[in-house]
C-alpha cells in the first residue's frame, strides 16, 4: 500500500491532544470586533474540541496525526 497525502490546509488547522482527540480555533475573531463584547472575544480565545460527527472524515484526511 502507498503512503497516504495528508491534507496540508487541514493539517495547519488541527492538531492532535494527547488522547487523540482534535483540537481546533473558533471562528469569528478575524474582523469585525467592535459590534462583540468583550467577554465573546475572550471566549473565542479558547481552543474547542472537534465535534465528534466529523472526527470519521478528519481521521481520513489527518493519517498520520
Amino acid at each position: 500500500m502507498p503512503k497516504i497525502k495528508t491534507n496540508r490546509a487541514a493539517a495547519k488547522r488541527f492538531k492532535a491532544t494527547g488522547t487523540g482527540k482534535l483540537k481546533r480555533n473558533k471562528a469569528y475573531r478575524r474582523h469585525i470586533l467592535t459590534k462583540k463584547t468583550t467577554k465573546n472575544k475572550r471566549n473565542l480565545r479558547k481552543a474547542a474540541m472537534m465535534d465528534q460527527t466529523n472526527i470519521k472524515n478528519m481521521k481520513k484526511i489527518l493519517p498520520y496525526i
